[in-house]
């Protein structure tokens, strides 16, 4: 094994954050979540105060400190619905509803307003907007729609936009030979391969994350190389058959060294067929974006 698989493996067993593997979908709130534990209805003088307390979501959030945890806890409940469109959201309820200062509620909706969730306007306050406006390449919404009640139709719009963003980047990826980024994808073949012998999901996932974001860079197109993020997250929430990435396997694994082969060898059209069946390894993925017909 290369030193960066050996690095790359220690480090990824080291730590507890980073993507979801199988099995790990879990700890994220929306998930085969009692009534109990799921955010109760927006009525901020709910009866059970600790229910809505940022503290019972910290495992989930993003971003650092209450700040973080507030962003987390709000957009899951606009993304889910409890919050719908043109509700107003009074600071001054939400830092009683949530225990947070001012200042954490008043950053915490600037965050949402960046995202289209919300609007802030003079004599009308901050206002829940709807769904046409949300930024939906957002990985944060993303990621609220996947492990909501839009999770079915979030996981197939991004199975989607792979299918159109990475057979493509395969494809313009073979024309450029940056050897060094070529041996890093295979460095990521390497360890995916060393993670699945051992039952290490968590290394298989973060190495094939990786090794999706080389490709897009190497493809050369700033363009595709912004939408990198969507692959990232859809790599994130996957935890369903919706692509060959989603768990470890040899078809998987074989396919990601087929596209590494296509790479070196500078054939586009190989590596664009590589990717294909990657997307597709899962019977299930036909039924969502038929394969291309073979001219």
């Amino acid at each position: 094994m290369s030193t960066l698989a050996q690095t790359m493996m220690t480090a990824a067993r080291s730590s507890d954050s980073g993507l979801a593997g199988p099995g790990e979908l879990d700890r994220y709130p929306y998930v085969d979540a009692s009534g109990a534990d799921r955010v109760g209805p927006p009525v901020w003088e709910s009866a059970e105060p600790e229910l809505g307390r940022v503290g019972r979501r910290a495992t989930g959030s993003r971003g650092r400190g209450l700040h973080g945890q507030l962003v987390q806890q709000l957009g899951q409940m606009i993304v889910s619905g409890d919050l719908g469109a043109d509700r107003p959201l009074v600071p001054e309820e939400i830092g009683q509803r949530f225990e947070v200062s001012r200042t954490v509620v008043r950053e915490s909706l600037r965050v949402l307003e960046a995202k289209g969730l919300v609007s802030a306007r003079p004599n009308v306050g901050t206002r829940v907007r709807p769904v046409s406006d949300w930024n939906l390449l957002d990985p944060d919404i993303i990621e609220w729609r996947a492990f909501g009640p839009q999770r079915d139709d979030q996981r197939r719009e991004l199975s989607e936009l792979r299918w159109t963003i990475e057979p493509l980047a395969a494809r313009l990826a073979a024309g450029h030979g940056r050897e060094e980024v070529q041996q890093r994808l295979g460095d990521m073949v390497e360890i995916m391969g060393h993670a699945m012998a051992q039952g290490d999901a968590l290394t298989f996932a973060r190495a094939d994350a990786e090794f999706h974001s080389l490709l897009i860079q190497l493809a050369g197109n700033r363009m595709l190389e912004h939408l990198s993020g969507i692959v990232s997250a859809a790599l994130q929430v996957s935890g369903g058959p919706v692509a060959g990435c989603d768990r470890p396997n040899e078809a998987s694994l074989g396919h990601h060294a087929r596209i590494v082969d296509a790479l070196a060898a500078a054939d586009p059209a190989a590596a664009e067929t590589a990717m294909r069946q990657l997307l597709t390894v899962h019977p299930e993925v036909e039924r969502v974006v038929p394969a291309p017909r073979e001219h």
